[in-house]
């Protein structure tokens, strides 16, 4: 959620009730929701939450989310609590997911990613291709450096030991794992991370550079194929434990 003190956005609501909560509790009023994709965890608490505050809903136009919504593609520019909000398409974990972006009248950007980009990793490609979800991500990670990278899920520590694994010898990454189990034993999150945090720790933001496609064809030794790196990648993760 984030708010202005009077009026809040809400993005991927899974659930109404902690919604209800939060907005009591700051004594806010809800103005929009923001829907990256149509999964139900992003989605289950939308229709009670429009019933009962009105809020204008935003969402991909080319998923199944029920109406009334405002349908996007990608590429537009909606205003919601007086920002300006660009959506973003990057598809791959679903075909139309969408990410926003702002920068102007905050104190730093804020990408609200949805099941695209994660903390140390990306989401599972259930719709789209290895290929689209590289594009998505490249694209995730030309935003400034400063950029708050909020996404819906915290995977972090375990996205941190696939991490690890594949590229132990970097040390931007060992010094945010111990921040991060820090973190987490205190009953903190390890969200937002940023942009430019996710460049130097995410291997999924990094699968073009040696050393991870080194770490790839060890792991790949009958098939590898530097072209599809990255798929390999996202494979790999699919299997680690």
């Amino acid at each position: 959620m984030l708010h202005d003190g009077q009026k809040a956005l809400v993005v991927d609501p899974g659930d109404f009730a902690p919604v209800l909560e939060a907005l009591k509790s700051e004594n806010v009023s809800l103005d929009a929701i923001l829907v990256t994709h149509h999964h139900i965890d992003h989605t289950g608490g939308i229709a009670f939450l429009r019933e009962s505050t009105q809020a204008k809903v935003f969402g991909p136009a080319l998923e199944n989310i029920p109406e009334p919504l405002d349908r996007l593609n990608g590429g537009e520019t909606i205003q919601v609590l007086g920002l300006n909000w660009q959506v973003m398409s990057v598809p791959g974990h679903t075909m139309g997911h969408l990410a926003y972006f702002a920068d102007i009248g905050l104190d730093q950007p804020i990408v609200f990613c949805g099941d695209t980009l994660f903390s140390a990793g990306c989401g599972r490609l259930f719709e789209g291709t290895a290929q689209q979800m590289e594009t998505s991500l490249e694209t995730l990670a030309a935003l400034p450096a400063n950029t708050h990278v909020c996404c819906t899920h915290e995977y972090t520590l375990s996205n941190l030991r696939f991490a690890r694994t594949v590229d132990p010898s970097n040390n931007a990454l060992k010094v945010y794992d111990e921040e991060c189990q820090s973190l987490r034993a205190r009953g903190l999150p390890t969200l937002p991370s940023t942009i430019g945090l996710e460049r130097q720790i995410n291997p999924f933001l990094r699968s073009s550079q040696k050393e991870i496609v080194n770490a790839v064809r060890q792991y790949d030794l009958s098939g590898f194929d530097q072209s599809g790196c990255f798929a390999t990648l996202r494979q790999w993760k699919n299997e680690y434990r």
